[in-house]
């Protein structure tokens, strides 16, 4: 199974240089000294990437995996049109492993890393004019666009075409993705204020005091009506002529 992953992944990432140097010397014409691979790897460890094949269970237990490809990329530094952007140094599959996505899957990797972490407008690259295979990758297949042509661009003399290709959707779904974020954070927040306040309101009784409890015996079950029966006790009193009364009248008196 081969992996694609960031070549800062590796706590010693440096010490895959030289497997990529091997992968780009069997494969390509266009060749650099280890310093130029190590300028990449530590100015922009983020922005290369690695196509490696896991060791098996049964390897050394600090064994490297072994690189079957690699894309090497930076940002320029000084950018003669002023616009940030980023720039493919060097790509590279083995033929072993060739017609799996896998130099695909490295530029798309490389691309969204220099969208997200540099801000990047695009990515340039060059191509030689007689390379139909990566002209086909480049352009059909990622969406690159023939700039130019640079004559006597390679040592050998021949022509190269520089390409380059929009990052800019690519900040547009990065910022979709974070103004969602944003819309679901607010929501919950709004979500749980509302919870809260309905608990709070459900914690007080109609007349504004807090729940005490709940009810207790028949008096509390119907609400009141010990301090109704006190203001209804009943009072015999005796009324009437005061000579020459025989009768006793009762009657009901209510305590206003």
């Amino acid at each position: 199974m081969v992996d694609i992953v960031p070549l800062s992944s590796y706590p010693s990432y440096i010490s895959l240089l030289p497997s990529i140097q091997t992968c780009n010397i069997t494969n390509l014409p266009e060749n650099y000294f280890l310093k130029y691979y190590l300028y990449h790897a530590l100015s922009w460890p983020q922005l290369s990437f690695v196509a490696v094949v896991r060791p098996k269970h049964n390897s050394p237990k600090n064994e490297y995996p072994k690189v079957v490809g690699y894309v090497l990329a930076k940002m320029e530094e000084e950018p003669t049109d002023g616009i940030a952007h980023g720039h493919i140094t060097s790509l590279s599959v083995m033929r072993t492993h060739r017609r799996l996505g896998i130099a695909e899957r490295l530029m798309k990797m490389s691309q969204r890393a220099m969208a997200e972490s540099h801000r990047a407008e695009y990515v340039s690259l060059h191509v030689r004019v007689s390379n139909n295979a990566a002209l086909r990758l480049y352009r059909d297949t990622l969406g690159f666009e023939i700039e130019k042509i640079e004559a006597k661009y390679y040592a050998d003399g021949e022509d190269a075409y520089a390409m380059r290709m929009d990052l800019r959707p690519l900040w547009m779904k990065e910022d979709r993705k974070e103004n969602n974020d944003g819309r679901k954070q607010a929501s919950n927040t709004a979500s749980r204020k509302t919870e809260s306040d309905a608990n709070a309101d459900s914690a007080a009784n109609d007349d504004g005091h807090p729940d005490e409890g709940e009810e207790v015996g028949e008096m509390g079950k119907n609400g009141g009506e010990m301090e109704k029966k006190e203001k209804e006790r009943v009072f015999r009193v005796k009324v009437g002529r005061a000579l020459g009364v025989g009768d006793l009248v009762e009657r009901n008196e209510t305590v206003r």
